[in-house]
């Protein structure tokens, strides 16, 4: 079937050329209409008595004090700094001025302008063609494959600072997942299962223990309430370990439930320094489960083998999962990095390098870090303790400031146990923003940075934590707009108060020097128009 759109190409080229034909002109509507609105005052002036307005206006404007103009600039000033302060507290809180996203917002629709969707989904590939850009991918949130207990970990940090680790959205986001992981079949729920889908649900954590309880009073069997007493009721990691044990030892052939209590023994040995044991835990899960590499497990895997110090180990789980066909993610990328620089950062100069250049193993080493700040440019501040690290959360964005906080807080060691890593880390990682200076635009090695990380990263980091925002924005004219006009009225303000006479002065001078071309206007229309036709005009 022939495409009805190419039919007409000619009135379909009338049609574009009549809209941009419009969309020139209305650049010039405005300054039309102001020209419009200085010939109607000029034509009005006799008839409106314009001349006897500004006379009275002008002698009331002499006859005020110097203390009038004073709480005026005063006045003004003040205004203009609380605009400032919930500007900057807006663009601090939100990453955007509160004035331009109102304008945006609700004046362009009303003038006409419209966003550009052409182009959101595509990207500019090395040979200049457009390809579809994975919008949707780009900003999914994860599950974190080291996230920590809540009962033995989250909650013992609560009792301690008094803040909250976890953000609502955070724990949304976990409820959601136990619901589909332990009662992924809805159609066959036995009556404890109702009750755990319904705890799962629940935002008290008392009240969560409670249903886990009512489960286990209905079902002496039910793993998913051991599961949930593990995680939250379990003040420490040895308590948590043993509930883990006896959930396994009921939980039947349910593969969700077995791969979930297999992974958090394994972590659980991992913590209570039984590594050789989580390793081969870890090992024997993915060897019985291959096919759920959507999990990560692999990550936890390199943790405790770099825990090891088993280097080899390391770099043979990387051969298979640092494929360019696989995702990619912070633990991949810095690992790769870690082993490259932990061959050379012991040996490693500036000073020397600069005179010598680089050997091949550096320009190696110094090129996996640039890979790895590529893909996420938000972990080299935490690992050089640029940053002030929290506990991670149990969701995170890839290549966003949340897997940042979580690669480093448990990585970190292992950097700083590389001897040098961290000094060729300091040396090197800034030099990557110089092979991207456009990050959103193009990428070097990956698709360009999404644009949409720090909003779903302020969703899963906590308040009190600072997010860590890439591209760096700059400060909204807005803000720079209201701060100029704070200072400039307060100056005015505190020389009008000290120097009333000079001030008065001045002012008459700049607004007659302001008036003076249209005062040169009316003169030239004047002279130019005969007498007799602005008469007939002021007599209509």
């Amino acid at each position: 079937m022939e495409d009805t759109t190419g039919s007409n190409p000619q009135s379909l080229g009338f049609t574009e050329k009549l809209k941009s034909w419009l969309s020139w002109s209305w650049t010039y509507v405005c300054f039309i209409w102001f020209g419009m609105v200085l010939i109607m005052i000029y034509v009005l002036w006799s008839p409106l008595k314009l001349q006897e307005t500004l006379t009275s206006a002008s002698v009331f404007l002499n006859t005020l004090t110097p203390k009038f103009y004073v709480a005026l600039t005063g006045t003004s000033s003040l205004i203009s700094g609380l605009i400032l302060i919930f500007e900057w507290w807006y663009f601090r809180k939100y990453g955007t001025s509160f004035i331009e996203q109102v304008s945006v917002s609700h004046l362009r629709p009303l003038l006409g302008g419209v966003e550009s969707s052409s182009t959101t989904g595509l990207f500019s590939s090395v040979n200049g063609e457009a390809e579809p850009r994975p919008s949707v991918s780009e900003c999914k949130v994860w599950r974190n494959p080291l996230n920590l207990f809540r009962g033995a970990e989250y909650n013992r940090y609560t009792w301690v600072t008094g803040k909250e680790p976890l953000t609502y959205y955070d724990m949304n986001l976990s409820a959601q997942d136990h619901q589909t992981f332990f009662t992924g079949d809805t159609q066959q729920l036995r009556p404890e299962d109702a009750v755990m889908q319904k705890a799962w649900r629940e935002r008290n954590p008392q009240a969560r223990i409670r249903a886990a309880y009512q489960a286990i009073e209905m079902n002496h069997e039910c793993a998913a309430a051991y599961v949930l007493l593990a995680e939250e009721e379990a003040t420490t990691i040895t308590e948590a370990e043993r509930l883990f044990k006896k959930a396994l030892s009921i939980a039947g052939k349910d593969i969700n439930l077995l791969v979930y209590i297999k992974r958090r023994l394994a972590m659980c040995a991992r913590k209570l320094g039984r590594i050789k044991e989580a390793v081969k835990m870890m090992r024997d899960l993915m060897k019985e489960f291959p096919l759920l590499g959507m999990l990560n497990i692999h990550e936890n895997l390199l943790e405790a083998l770099l825990e090891l110090q088993a280097y080899a180990d390391v770099q043979a789980v990387l051969a298979k999962y640092d494929d360019i066909s696989l995702p990619k993610s912070a633990t991949i990328c810095y690992t790769s990095a870690l082993l490259k620089a932990r061959a050379v950062s012991d040996k490693f100069s500036p000073e020397a390098a600069s005179r010598r250049g680089l050997s091949t193993a550096e320009m190696n080493a110094v090129e996996a870090i640039h890979r790895a700040v590529e893909f996420n440019p938000h972990v080299p501040k935490y690992l050089l303790e640029m940053k002030s690290l929290i506990l991670p959360p149990e969701h995170i964005l890839k290549r966003g400031d949340s897997e940042a906080v979580a690669y480093a807080f448990f990585h970190l060691q292992h950097w700083k146990r590389a001897e040098g890593a961290l000094n060729l880390l300091h040396c090197t990682w800034e030099g990557t923003f110089r092979i991207i200076p456009y990050p959103l635009e193009k990428g070097h090695l990956f698709y360009p940075y999404p644009g949409c990380t720090e909003t779903a990263d302020r969703e899963l980091l906590p308040s009190f934590h600072e997010v860590s925002v890439y591209p760096k924005k700059e400060l909204p004219f807005f803000i720079l707009f209201t701060a100029g006009l704070c200072s400039f009225t307060a100056i005015l303000a505190m020389l009008t108060h000290q120097f009333p006479e000079l001030m008065g002065v001045f002012a008459k001078a700049f607004f007659s020097t302001l008036f003076a071309p249209l005062g040169f206007f009316a003169d030239k229309m004047e002279s130019f128009m005969p007498s007799s036709f602005w008469h007939q005009l002021t007599r209509i």
